[in-house]
């Protein structure tokens, strides 16, 4: 998996088991601890896709659309051969929680304007509120919503369509047929302007940038049409092969265009300048892409060639995810059992968001919907304790999670080597009396859901002896996570401060208030923890861990600091702190 250009990650084969369906990615790149967390089977905050349910109810699906108004999921479909009873050709509309078949488009107009039963092998565009445009054999381009009894439609002049956007406008869509770039009206298939290329069939519309890149792969290379003059601005080379082309799609945040060749994926920005190349690494071959602006990632859907005697081919598909600002894999590949391109290109929808994904399989007749979920990233740990017997213990955890986590807390008494569950602690917080029995005792959180399971730092428990109340300990409000990032929780529920470079937290308000005295945050070197202090009438004290007398008179076992005559001490911690469808190859 080596990059053949900078910042560009190569992709692994997908080794792990057909059947488990399992995407996981680190949402940062490599998998890191969050703050205060000890982490369990995956690491935290790790993202993962799993299928939650396969559509069979819309033959061999060739495109896919996810309306961005009526949520309804467009499913352009030919016939699958198999099912002799039934012809499954058309448009047909599905909800996307569980693929029930909300209706079917199948009757189009021919060439003479006469309704047929057509395949839909390209949807376009959305229509605004619902519906779609779509391209059927050979030049029709058609309309229809979710209830209509056939669709509206007009046939292009010349030659075959190979390749549909949406056009400048919205009456308008480009079409190429073969090298033949032009803009037709939508309703009357009357060609506005046209264009031709020196060669292809391919290409991807900018709308935000009005730009046309259309790839010419038995030259290897991309034309940039610039369509206010619709004439070709700039001619930009792609990489040497054989000639094979999976897809052609712009990223419409960014404006890079993103080409499927051969076994790769090859980059570039809305200027046309290489930004990497994603290699397949086995015998897949990148067949749909689609792009999700809400987490700035690309989904490529990748294809075995079906054909078991080449190298690599192991007859199954993947799912790879790309954040588009350096094309780093932001996810490891998903398996697609069965996935290969014998009978027809896959294609893939993103919700926005990403919290589900859709794929469709042409082979099997199917389309699998997975889910996103992530597991527990610990926000907030508990900090170590220091109380007098029977006093009561207050303890709190946080994390965040899809779906939300549940909580249970456990309870270590040999040092942090074993643990048990506490019975019904089964909240964020956890309260108790302390008994002199618990001295020394361990306590944290553990979060569950369907991702994985996320551990705070274990909070240390130390009693004192009755009669006494406590000033706080020189490790309260550390957070042991990475990178200094979250806080922890401090003794008494004071709020915490940033934590510093190092780690560690800064508690403000702690247990420092006795006898009158006001409790204050200290803040300990870089990298240590922060012990908590006592402000009294005339000084204060810094990283002690104190006990009051019932009677009220402070008494410290910290470093007293000299009062302060003529100058203020300030002390502070600074912390660091889609739907888009795709067009896969049009054969036949």
């Amino acid at each position: 998996m080596t990059p053949r250009y900078p910042l560009t990650p190569g992709r692994a084969g997908a080794a792990s088991a057909a059947l488990a369906l399992v995407l996981a990615s680190a949402a940062a790149g490599s998998p890191v601890q969050a703050a205060g967390g000890e982490g369990g089977e995956v690491p935290q905050g790790t993202v993962v896709y799993r299928a939650t349910a396969q559509f069979t109810t819309a033959g061999r699906a060739r495109d896919l659309l996810l309306h961005p108004d009526s949520k309804k999921l467009y499913v352009g479909s030919d016939d699958l051969p198999e099912t002799t009873g039934s012809n499954e050709s058309g448009l047909h509309v599905l909800e996307p929680a569980d693929g029930t078949v909300r209706s079917t488009v199948s009757q189009a107009p021919g060439p003479t304007g006469t309704l047929g039963r057509r395949a839909v092998r390209q949807i376009v565009a959305p229509l605004p509120g619902d519906g779609a445009v779509f391209v059927y054999p050979l030049r029709g381009i058609g309309t229809a919503k979710d209830g209509d009894a056939a669709a509206a439609g007009a046939w292009v002049p010349g030659g075959p369509v190979t390749d549909a956007a949406p056009g400048p406008g919205p009456s308008t869509v480009l079409v190429a047929q073969g090298s033949v770039l032009s803009e037709v009206d939508l309703a009357t298939a009357v060609v506005r302007r046209s264009l031709t290329l020196e060669g292809g069939d391919r290409f991807a519309h900018d709308r935000a940038r009005g730009t046309v890149w259309f790839t010419d792969l038995g030259n290897r290379r991309m034309y940039r049409v610039d369509l206010a003059a619709f004439q070709v601005a700039a001619t930009v080379e792609l990489p040497a092969g054989d000639g094979f082309g999976g897809f052609t799609e712009v990223d419409p945040e960014t404006g890079a265009v993103w080409v499927g060749l051969d076994t790769s994926v090859v980059v570039h920005d809305a200027a046309g300048r290489r930004m990497g190349v994603i290699e397949g690494g086995g015998a897949d071959m990148p067949r749909a892409a689609g792009f999700d602006a809400a987490t700035h990632e690309a989904f490529v859907v990748w294809q075995d060639s079906g054909d078991t005697s080449q190298p690599g081919s192991d007859d199954n598909g993947a799912l790879t995810v790309h954040r588009t600002r350096d094309l780093e894999e932001a996810a490891k590949p998903v398996v697609l059992p069965g996935n290969h391109a014998q009978l027809g290109s896959a294609a893939v929808a993103v919700q926005p968001g990403g919290a589900a994904v859709f794929v469709s399989d042409p082979a099997a007749g199917r389309i699998t919907r997975l889910e996103r979920s992530m597991s527990p990233r610990i926000t907030r740990s508990p900090g170590d304790r220091t109380v007098a017997a029977g006093a009561e213990v207050l303890l709190t955890a946080q994390a965040e999670g899809t779906p939300a986590p549940t909580v249970v807390w456990q309870v270590s008494t040999d040092a942090g080597r074993t643990w048990r569950a506490v019975p019904g602690a089964s909240s964020t917080t956890y309260s108790f009396k302390a008994a002199p029995t618990d001295d020394g005792h361990r306590y944290r959180a553990e979060f569950t859901n369907d991702a994985g399971v996320g551990r705070t730092d274990p909070a240390v428990l130390t009693v004192t002896a009755p009669g006494t109340t406590t000033g706080g300990g020189g490790t309260a409000g550390t957070s042991h996570g990475s990178g200094g990032s979250g806080g922890s929780d401090a003794p008494g529920g004071g709020p915490a401060a940033p934590a510093g470079p190092g780690g560690s937290a800064a508690t403000v308000g702690g247990d420092g208030v006795a006898g009158g005295s006001t409790g204050g945050a200290a803040v300990g070197p870089i990298g240590g923890s922060a012990g908590s202090s006592a402000a009294g009438a005339s000084g204060t004290t810094v990283g002690g861990t104190g006990t009051t007398p019932a009677g009220g008179a402070l008494a410290t076992t910290g470093t007293a600091v000299a009062s302060l005559t003529g100058a203020a001490l300030v002390l502070t911690a600074a912390g660091w702190v889609l739907v888009r469808r795709t067009r896969p190859s049009r054969a036949g």
